[in-house]
C-alpha cells in the first residue's frame, strides 16, 4: 500500500493537476488537516527535481493562505470550530498559557514552530485566538514556512536522485520515521503549550 501511495505521488508530479493537489494539502494542513504537505512535496520533487523550487513556492503560498484561515478560526470561530480542533488534539487546557506567551515571544513562536514538525495549525489557531497582529503573523509565516519548504527544495534539487534511491529501497522505514516525527511534533506541541 505504501508503495502504491508513493508511486501515485511520483506520478502525480507529471499531471497537470499536481500543483493544485499540493496546494490543497499545504492549505489544509495549516488550518485543520493533520497530514503535512511534505507527503506530496518530497515525492513530487524527487520525480521532477528541477521543479522542486516551484513546489516549495506553491507549498509556501498555500500554507500561508491556509494559515490565515487557521488564524480566522482562532480569531472568529474559536468558541465553536477552533475550540473543537484544539480539543481534538487534546490541548484545550494549554491554549491560555500559549496565548499569554504571545505577549512576549509571538514572532519567535510563529517562526520557531513553523520550521518544526509541531503541527502548524495549532500555531495559526492560537495566533488568531491570541489576537496577534495579522500582518506580523503573515510575515512570520512566510519566513517560517518558506524556509522549511525551500530547505527541502534545495536538498531535493541537489541530492534528489541519491535521496530517491534510498527512499525507494527502504520506503517502510522512511514512512515510519516520518510518522514518528509527526507524532513527536504533536507530543512536543502538547508539552510546550
Amino acid at each position: 500500500m505504501l508503495k502504491r501511495i508513493y508511486n501515485w505521488c511520483i506520478d502525480a508530479a507529471h499531471k497537470p493537476y499536481a500543483l493544485w493537489i499540493l496546494a490543497g494539502v499545504a492549505f489544509a494542513e495549516s488550518s485543520f488537516f493533520p497530514v503535512p504537505p511534505d507527503v506530496m512535496l518530497i515525492p513530487m520533487s524527487l520525480a521532477r527535481p528541477q521543479r522542486a523550487w516551484l513546489y516549495a513556492l506553491v507549498c509556501t503560498v498555500a500554507s500561508v493562505v491556509g494559515g490565515v484561515l487557521g488564524y480566522a478560526i482562532g480569531a472568529l470561530l474559536y468558541d465553536s470550530v477552533g475550540h473543537w480542533l484544539i480539543n481534538l488534539y487534546g490541548l484545550a487546557d494549554k491554549v491560555d498559557g500559549f496565548r499569554a506567551s504571545y505577549a512576549q515571544w509571538g514572532a519567535l513562536i510563529i517562526i520557531g514552530k513553523g520550521l518544526t514538525p509541531i503541527p502548524y495549525k495549532l500555531v495559526t489557531i492560537a495566533s488568531g485566538f491570541a489576537g496577534y497582529n495579522i500582518w506580523l503573523f503573515i510575515l512570520c509565516s512566510i519566513i517560517a514556512r518558506g524556509a522549511r519548504f525551500f530547505i527541502a527544495a534545495i536538498l531535493l534539487n541537489r541530492y534528489g536522485e541519491w535521496i530517491r534511491i534510498r527512499i525507494e529501497r527502504h520506503l517502510g522505514l522512511w514512512v515510519t520515521l516520518g510518522a514518528a516525527v509527526l507524532v513527536l511534533g504533536f507530543v512536543i506541541a502538547f508539552r510546550m503549550l
